[in-house]
């Protein structure tokens, strides 16, 4: 880094479980989905299957359309959201810190809960997903533009990084440990909180997005 030369910062936020306190993949896959999903779920979280398998064989055994699946997200009494996203934005904009949620979740979703959340200005990355008569396709699109299986939130933090940032990390899932361990700071709870402890790898605590606030204002960025 140059002499003098004021660091760049950007906030990558998880969705599902970080900003929202259950995962809406989960909420809709149990409703929806034709087949026993949970035998794919315990494949992916024993490493035996990537993410991207997972999700196209999950979400492939949903055949609602669109609006019924949307009309469920955001009237269900399951959607509940940790408090402060709004505080945090505030934050991160009164500050110059560039927020930029990247998720393993579906886009379909993430646009329509950031427009019920009035937030339809804030930039995110997740999977695309596709309504076919077939079933529902999911695809994770790396930067390159190419369909990655695996290591979706790495490649956006790889991109980040190679656009000059310095990352500070929001996460809460097993997922986010490697994405995490790139980053200057990370704040962490729940599953990446333990991950954490656990592998010794420094990370601020936190049950609230508030509580990020805060840890920000600690850090002393400016």
């Amino acid at each position: 880094m140059e002499s003098g030369k004021k660091s760049k910062y950007l906030v990558q936020c998880d969705f599902d479980g970080t900003i929202t306190y259950k995962d809406v993949s989960y909420m809709v896959l149990d409703d929806f989905a034709d087949g026993d999903w949970r035998s794919l779920l315990r494949e992916y979280q024993t490493g035996r299957i990537p993410v991207g398998t997972f999700n196209s064989r999950a979400f492939g055994m949903i055949k609602a359309d669109k609006k019924t699946l949307l009309d469920y997200i955001l009237n269900s009494p399951e959607l509940r959201f940790r408090p402060g996203l709004k505080e945090l934005l505030d934050y991160c904009k009164q500050h110059n810190l560039e927020f930029v949620i990247v998720s393993n979740g579906q886009d379909f979703y993430l646009e329509a809960i950031l427009k019920k959340l009035g937030l339809p200005d804030v930039r995110f990355y997740a999977a695309t997903s596709r309504f076919l008569p077939g079933g529902l396709q999911v695809d994770y699109i790396a930067p390159d533009g190419k369909i990655t299986e695996e290591g979706f939130k790495d490649k956006h933090t790889d991109m980040f990084l190679k656009q000059g940032y310095r990352i500070i990390y929001i996460g809460n899932g097993v997922s986010d440990y490697s994405p995490a361990r790139k980053a200057d700071y990370v704040f962490a709870t729940d599953e990446l909180l333990e991950r954490c402890e656990t592998l010794h790898t420094n990370c601020v605590p936190f049950k609230d997005l508030n509580d990020v606030v805060e840890g920000l204002k600690r850090l002393k960025l400016d």
